[in-house]
């Protein structure tokens, strides 16, 4: 005898829903659950808030298209970018990056495969380690130069950073590896679900703009 399954209700699935489990680390999506720490919200990044680190803006004319972080006589580099939904983009720029960006061997890294070696600066070169992460529509990619390419402790600073990053990649329709749009935290358009927690009378980044 075959008994009908009973339908669900509305409130179940809701709370089935809302109990999925969450992962350990990040960089974590919007929609998906994810600790509620103290984050400084740029728009399409939410960054982690710490007081050692030097967070900067990095602009092209009047768009805000990454983040320099200052730690440590080291500098970590996020670039967020819209990405395809059925397929993600590391696999395609690590080649990409392996063959124009300098001397680099691929190896393995906290986040999966990364390149590491030397990057070319205005015909200098420096140790530097790129990192890249696919999410749901979209990419994150981390570039780690000076001393943190090479000194472990240092290095841990910044992928404990990197692991708490929250990517906003909204639904707007966004062209294959367009950046996703940032701002500074005192601009209209921030999403107040996040941005109140972080206390502005609290010791934190100073935000500025490299150009």
């Amino acid at each position: 005898m075959f008994r009908r399954r009973r339908r669900e209700q509305p409130d179940q699935a809701a709370e089935q829903e809302a109990a999925a489990p969450m992962r350990e680390s990040g960089p974590w999506d919007a929609d998906e659950p994810h600790p509620d720490n103290d984050r400084i919200d740029l728009g399409g990044l939410r960054l982690p808030h710490n007081p050692d680190f030097d967070v900067r803006l990095a602009s092209v004319g009047d768009q805000h298209v990454g983040v320099v972080v200052l730690y440590d006589e080291s500098s970590l580099q996020l670039q967020a970018l819209a990405a395809p939904r059925s397929s993600g983009l590391w696999d395609e720029v690590r080649t990409k990056l392996a063959s124009q960006a300098g001397v680099l061997h691929e190896q393995e890294g906290p986040f999966g495969p990364e390149l590491s070696g030397e990057m070319r600066l205005d015909g200098d070169s420096r140790p530097a380690r790129y990192i890249g992460i696919d999410g749901p529509r979209w990419f994150l990619l981390a570039v780690i130069s000076g001393k943190a390419a090479v000194d472990d402790a240092t290095a841990a600073a910044y992928h404990d950073f990197i692991k708490d990053v929250v990517v906003v990649r909204g639904d707007e329709p966004m062209a294959r590896e367009e950046p996703i749009p940032l701002r500074r935290p005192n601009e209209p358009g921030g999403d107040a679900g996040e941005g109140p927690r972080f206390n502005p009378f609290r010791r934190g980044p100073e935000i500025s703009e490299i150009r």
